[in-house]
């Protein structure tokens, strides 16, 4: 039996979308973060560095969202219906499965951890933290966001989805997109349009439901 371990709030609802798009039987087994936002100790049973998503098929265990993906198309996905065979399609492929971990998320991260600076500071330090922490992202962050959102828009002009057909790049592009659109609020229209047509999938939709019981 494939087994999901499947932490709220995190990466891992990419995991139940590409299994619910393949149609195969699974179980999840949820876990809750602690006040701190870290994840429980639990997972560390299952995975030594404790995080999310892992996926447990047999005597495997599998982590890393990408890789999870990977193996989940190659060992099931027998009709190849979630990875491209045109060359050009296969690269774009590549290219957009290991630019979503690679390049775009770290920032979106940064981004995280930088706003959330003043609030675990003593006091009288705020102020200081406070103009570091713009200086950090006004020299170095957004100026780079602004890059990739802009790459990603043009990109999406002209393409429906991120190689070819619907496949697993779009599944694994769809969590920093998706992210990036809650803090834009719908000002770029062709990530906010790609992101409500991926959101409409059949399998989103039980994903979606799923992830929440």
């Amino acid at each position: 039996m494939i087994t999901l371990h499947h932490l709220e709030q995190s990466r891992s609802f990419r995991i139940i979308w590409a299994l619910e798009e393949l149609g195969l039987e699974y179980q999840i087994k949820h876990y809750k973060r602690l006040p701190t936002f870290a994840a429980p100790p639990e997972l560390k049973a299952v995975h030594p560095l404790g995080k999310s998503p892992v996926l447990t098929d047999g005597d495997l265990t599998i982590a890393e969202s990408a890789v999870i993906l990977e193996y989940l198309q190659a060992r099931y996905d027998t009709e190849n219906q979630f990875k491209p065979t045109r060359p050009q399609d296969l690269q774009q492929y590549t290219y957009w499965m290991h630019y979503a971990e690679g390049s775009l998320m770290p920032l979106l991260v940064m981004t995280l951890v930088m706003n959330n600076v003043p609030g675990r500071v003593p006091f009288l330090i705020k102020p200081v933290a406070k103009k570091i922490v713009e200086g950090v992202k006004g020299g170095f962050i957004q100026p780079r966001l602004k890059e990739h959102t802009l790459f990603l828009e043009d990109y999406l002009a002209t393409h429906e989805y991120f190689a070819g057909n619907f496949s697993f790049a779009d599944i694994q592009m769809s969590f920093p997109i998706t992210a990036m659109q809650e803090r834009m609020k719908g000002k770029f229209p062709q990530m906010m349009a790609y992101a409500d047509r991926i959101q409409q999938r059949p399998a989103f939709q039980r994903a979606r439901a799923k992830s929440a019981d």
